[in-house]
């Protein structure tokens, strides 16, 4: 019976000790998470994530307003205004680069706005798999670069 109690009390250390490591590994894991999300707001204009089809699912800052792209094309489904603008060329080049799921770093690309005025970007992006190795969109960030860059 000795025995047994001491095993229990042994195990009753052993859960203690076990709980405190699961409370300091979270609250690591809270302020590496606070680190990354100030970082990414501070290197950033938007964060982003689409999904498979290329349907926007997050977005972060003034993004589609900077795009001047709709809230309901959030869903994939772009109209000729979405696209009206923007060069066809760089536009093309980044598709491509999305279809072969390469990253990209620092891809600069170009708006002209109705009213005649240029604005232009410039977008990193990776493509996320899942565990299976499967292919489910990609995520990135994206600033402005003032006029004349």
């Amino acid at each position: 019976m000795l025995e047994v109690r001491l095993l229990y009390k042994k195990l009753e250390k052993y859960s203690v000790l076990l709980e405190q490591t699961v409370q300091e590994r979270t609250a690591e894991l809270r302020e590496s998470e606070a680190r990354f999300r100030s970082l990414t707001e501070l290197a950033s204009d938007w964060y982003w994530e689409q999904d498979e089809s290329g349907a926007f699912t997050k977005v972060s800052g003034p993004v589609l307003e900077m795009l001047g792209i709709r809230v309901d094309s959030l869903a994939g489904d772009r109209s000729d205004a979405d696209l009206a603008g923007w060069n066809e060329e760089e536009r093309k080049a980044l598709q491509t680069m999305i279809a072969a799921r390469q990253p990209f770093l620092d891809f600069a690309f170009s708006r002209v706005n109705a009213d005649g005025t240029r604005r232009t970007f410039q977008v990193s992006g990776e493509p996320m798999f899942n565990q299976a190795c499967r292919f489910v969109g990609y995520r990135g960030i994206g600033i402005e670069l003032p006029a004349g860059k």
